[in-house]
């Protein structure tokens, strides 16, 4: 009977997925609502009955992933633009130095397709220049490489490259989640969830080779292998930028470790031995042992930019410099899409100045997100890798919680780093993200006046579930 029933659930989620990938519309509001829910009911229930069987759930994750495979996004275009970056690259362009639309308006079109890609990006993308940092340019052009020059073919060479990464953060998500104590089925929340196979297989969105790169630091971190872990944490930053946020966090880890271990020698020390032995190495002095906490952590951050910087140095000049800078500033003072602390301060900048305070506002919350992360750093414990997990999570949730645009795929970070912890709002997050497409036109772009009771409904739900995760941690906090 059990075997029966998981087989209707299998099922069913396959017609769903498969409806999804090549039968819906983005607008069709209702069709979209209905199949992603139903997805995650169906996830929910696989979880429940076969948890205890993850070899089994993670053939039926990448079973699910299949199904996209020749799939054209329908949530996203994106990877329009991603195409023509890499296209760009593989004609001897830098993709920094050039929006798409300099090309196109003077009617030159330096990549095979460029108009069907312009008109697929549209010209809210086309406009801008590239802000795709350089590791992640190198997928767009190995995707390019064996793409058959088709839109369709480096598709398909994406997608296969998302699959294989998030392959990657299954294995080293179950070793670090081993490592941890934790149950190794945690990990079907991120591979087995329908928003992961969706956005990522589903719609191209590069966050999973960014987070295969970041799990695979964080169990490198964990082993005591930080100087590796340096490199694969730059892989994971030049990817997307977000882990550079991070990296303030890892002070206490490296320092408060060196000094737990200092403790330990000096009680080691100070326990009389009923039989001292030749064999016995000197402890290391206290001040040995915390020097070699700072080196490792001057270490960790030095060959972290240092990578970084090596991979950006083939695309620099100043004009990049400039291009870039301002690319990403614009994220914080011109773009706004799906935020919640950000629009209700907008409207108190409407109701007493008239105007939209947009640029003022986005400077000033990078400016409070830099410094919550700073006290994270320092004034938070975050010895073991729990609590650096945790930390992670807690500094990205606010960025998001304050920034002025919020895509669904963001969500993706935070669902993976609460595998590791014991907060369940981004799972919760990552069922009700879904209402931020109802903001979508008929015209396939965003509704410059979205609709603000959705939007408070979907952070309603997600701060409800977050304060919930909050008190439960203290609760256990006390007992102990």
């Amino acid at each position: 009977m059990k075997h029966k029933f998981s087989l209707v659930l299998v099922l069913t989620s396959m017609i769903f997925y498969f409806v999804f990938a090549y039968s819906l519309i983005r607008t069709d509001h209702t069709k979209l609502i209905g199949l992603y829910l139903g997805l995650f009911v169906l996830c929910y229930k696989l979880i429940q009955t076969h948890k205890n069987n993850i070899q089994f759930l993670s053939y039926i994750a990448f079973g699910f992933r299949a199904i996209f495979i020749v799939a054209t996004p329908n949530l996203s275009q994106d990877f329009y633009r991603f195409i023509w970056d890499g296209r760009m690259i593989l004609e001897g362009f830098n993709p920094y130095l050039y929006t798409v639309e300099s090309f196109i308006s003077n009617a030159k079109f330096p990549v095979a397709q460029s108009q069907e890609l312009y008109q697929g990006m549209g010209t809210f993308n086309a406009n801008h220049y590239s802000n795709y940092p350089p590791v992640n340019q190198f997928f767009f052009v190995i995707s390019g490489l064996f793409g058959s020059d088709t839109i369709l073919g480096t598709v398909l060479s994406m997608r296969f490259l998302i699959i294989a990464a998030d392959l990657g953060t299954l294995y080293f998500g179950k070793k670090l989640l081993q490592c941890l104590g934790l149950p190794s089925y945690h990990i079907l929340w991120y591979i087995l969830n329908p928003f992961i196979i969706i956005e990522l297989t589903g719609n191209l969105h590069f966050e999973g080779v960014m987070l295969f790169f970041l799990t695979w630091s964080l169990y490198l971190i964990h082993k005591g292998r930080w100087q590796w872990a340096a490199v694969v944490f730059a892989l994971s930053i030049t990817v997307k930028l977000i882990p550079l946020l991070f990296l303030p966090l890892f002070y206490q880890y490296f320092i408060k470790n060196n000094t737990r271990l200092q403790h330990a020698t000096n009680d080691a020390e100070n326990t009389p031995k009923k039989k001292p032995t030749p064999s016995i190495t000197k402890p290391c002095t206290p001040l040995k042992i915390k020097l070699t906490g700072w080196l490792q952590l001057s270490g960790f951050y030095g060959i972290v930019f240092l990578v970084t910087l090596l991979l950006f140095v083939p695309f620099f000049s100043i004009q990049f410099a400039n291009n870039y800078t301002k690319t990403l500033a614009l994220w914080f003072q011109n773009f706004e899409f799906n935020a919640s602390i950000y629009y209700v301060i907008r409207e108190i900048g409407y109701l007493f100045r008239g105007n939209n305070e947009i640029a003022i506002i986005g400077k000033y919350t990078a400016i409070i997100v830099c410094f919550s992360v700073i006290i994270l750093a320092f004034f938070r414990k975050n010895n073991t890798m729990v609590q650096l997990i945790s930390a992670m999570l807690i500094a990205l949730s606010l960025y998001y919680f304050t920034a002025t645009t919020v895509h669904p795929w963001y969500i993706a970070t935070l669902l993976l780093l609460s595998v590791f912890t014991n907060y369940k709002f981004p799972l919760i997050w990552s069922v009700v993200i879904i209402l931020s497409y109802l903001s979508y036109t008929q015209s396939n772009t965003i509704n410059k006046h979205e609709n603000l009771w959705i939007i408070g409904l979907e952070y309603f739900i997600v701060y409800i579930a977050f304060f919930k995760d909050l008190f439960k941690l203290k609760s256990r906090e006390r007992q102990h």
